[in-house]
């Protein structure tokens, strides 16, 4: 019998990458503007480089967000991913990496968190093919 997914739910998300410049108080201005639009950040990363920072992040309402970032002139590009909720345990990303190599789908890159007594955790992926990822993540239909 093939190994149950190495999750407990698999979904696909809207990641916004948001370009931003790289200098103290503009993360806090964009979670502001966001929080007064009553949008929840879900999961976030930041990456810098000399000059700016991208900012990825799943969002509440990524519709209300892309429109509140293109309306201050900010660089955002909006990309597919998967948010899924996995045990916190060793080796349980190795169990989602192995099934989806085998599966011939590629981890671009992902981002989590998990606090150490929390028994799930959130992880975000962006792979070359969500929807084949989708379905090696689903768990086996029940005969």
């Amino acid at each position: 019998m093939k190994n149950p997914p190495p999750c407990h739910a698999a979904t696909l998300a809207t990641q916004l990458a948001v370009f931003v410049e790289n200098r103290p108080g503009t993360l806090a201005r964009v979670c502001e503007a966001l929080a007064e639009a009553g949008i929840n950040i879900q999961a976030m990363t930041i990456s810098d480089t000399v000059d700016h920072t991208v900012l990825r992040m799943v969002v509440s309402d990524p519709r209300r967000a892309l429109f509140l970032f293109e309306e201050r002139n900010v660089l955002v590009v909006e990309t597919e991913v998967l948010m899924v909720e996995a045990d916190n345990h060793p080796g349980s990303v190795a169990q989602l990496a192995r099934l989806l190599a085998e599966g011939g789908v590629n981890i671009e890159y992902l981002y989590c968190a998990t606090p150490p007594r929390t028994r799930h955790g959130v992880i975000i992926l962006r792979v070359s093919d969500p929807q084949r990822a989708l379905e090696l993540l689903q768990p086996p239909a029940k005969s």
